[in-house]
């Protein structure tokens, strides 16, 4: 079963029995070891309990046993998973203490400031292109599975990895920055009816055009890093490195949910734009001083002791009762069969070919010695639509009937009105029999 499975993860966490609760103390408490530890590497027990009784003395001054009480936060957060014991001495002396993973994640939620901006998203997708490009020619140099570990499977999962991470990190601050503003504009409307209507909108307006330029760099980048990563791809896989390969494809999956990311948060942000727009259209604008909301409210607070129906009276159409007409059946439109075709008639028969060979030989020996002599001689008696086809015909039996002479360069005479030819000379004597 696959590791990554929800079931098997959800199995785990619940058999392990997995909880975290903080309270706020315990909170303040965090967020002040965190500001220390980038000073501090780990912290000794008397450290702690010091920083614990100046967080008591600002979030609850006055507590009783502040000393006491940071033994038990100490305890209850290293069974959380907060703190860690680093010493390795156990029982025999005080122990010295450092954050854990999760509750540097958890401090950095509240303290960070790392909304996504298009200044921040250029900057990291820079990075990441560079890197890519690095990566790329990495690739193409390399020639033993060695390399590739070194110079570009260790890169993608940890550089590239962090720099898209960063990326999501970022969406996951914009997302909570999105949700603030819901709640500040519900606010504002709440406090200030008619007089919020202008900040609303300022607040919708901006955060839209963060999420469009966001989009617009999101689109024109992601597509970048998928062309890179695709290359890298194509050569791992010439080279039958199918670790590589493997790495290639998860960050293509990751740029992918970024790029996802990016139009969902589009098409969400649009249809709560176009809600909060109609809201304040329809609704506040119309009630500026808030009586039909106020009386609407207070009807519905009061309808078990003032009940109010809508009552809707029914009437029924209007019957239009025509005069009846008897119903005449109109025959159809029909025309007598005629015979468009006229019945075959016998006639003489004809060989055209025969009778033009006839003429050729007349006037190859009436003394034609040139192609544009004979065919300007045959054409007169000749249709004009059937002329064309006529000269070729006439060449035809002249090579067949005779002795052909033709130069390099034949020259282009006219034959008959409209139709010129190149031009060739056949023997005086020598017609074949």
């Amino acid at each position: 079963m696959d590791s990554r499975d929800p079931s098997r993860l959800v199995a785990a966490l619940a058999r392990n029995q997995i909880n975290v609760d903080l309270k706020t103390v315990d909170l303040c408490f965090l967020a002040g070891l965190y500001i220390r530890a980038d000073r501090l590497a780990s912290f000794e027990e008397d450290m702690l309990v010091d920083l614990f009784e100046q967080v008591c003395d600002v979030v609850e001054p006055g507590a009783e046993n502040p000393r006491k009480r940071a033994t038990h936060a100490i305890q209850r957060l290293r069974e959380q998973r907060m703190l860690a014991r680093v010493d390795g001495a156990g029982i025999v002396r005080a122990g010295e203490y450092a954050l854990t993973r999760l509750a540097a994640a958890i401090v950095e939620y509240f303290l960070a400031d790392e909304a996504l901006t298009r200044e921040s998203l250029t900057l990291l997708t820079g990075a990441l292109r560079a890197q890519l490009a690095e990566l790329l020619a990495a690739a193409k140099r390399a020639q033993t599975s060695e390399a590739w570990k070194q110079s570009v499977i260790g890169p993608l999962r940890v550089t590239v990895g962090d720099l898209v991470q960063g990326i999501e990190r970022r969406q996951r601050g914009l997302d909570a920055q999105q949700e603030e503003v819901q709640a500040e504009i519900a606010s504002l409307l709440h406090a200030d009816w008619f007089g919020a209507v202008e900040r609303c909108q300022s607040l919708l307006d901006t955060t839209t055009t963060t999420l469009r330029e966001l989009n617009e760099v999101l689109l024109r980048d992601t597509h970048h890093f998928v062309a890179l990563l695709q290359e890298i791809q194509t050569i791992a896989t010439d080279a039958g490195n199918a670790e590589a390969e493997e790495a290639v494809q998860r960050v293509i999956e990751h740029v992918d949910r970024i790029a996802a990311w990016g139009a969902a948060r589009q098409r969400a942000w649009s249809d709560y734009y176009q809600f909060v727009h109609r809201y304040l259209r329809d609704v506040v604008r119309l009630d500026p001083d808030r009586a039909l909301s106020q009386r609407l409210r207070a009807q519905i607070a009061g309808w078990t002791e003032l009940p109010f129906h809508v009552l809707v009276a029914y009437a029924p159409s209007i019957r239009l009762l025509r005069p009846l007409e008897a119903r005449v059946d109109r025959p159809a439109v029909t025309r007598a069969r005629a015979d468009r075709e006229p019945d075959p008639s016998i006639v003489a028969p004809e060989d055209a070919l025969a009778d033009l060979e006839a003429l050729v030989r007349a006037a190859l020996a009436d003394g034609a010695v040139e192609l544009v002599d004979v065919t300007g001689r045959l054409l007169g008696g000749v249709r004009p639509e059937l002329r064309y086809a006529m000269t070729g015909r006439i060449a035809e039996l002249l090579a067949r009937l005779a002795h052909v002479k033709s130069e390099r360069e034949r020259p282009w005479r006219t034959a008959f009105e409209r139709i010129e030819i190149e031009d060739w000379r056949v023997a005086p004597r020598g017609l074949r029999r």
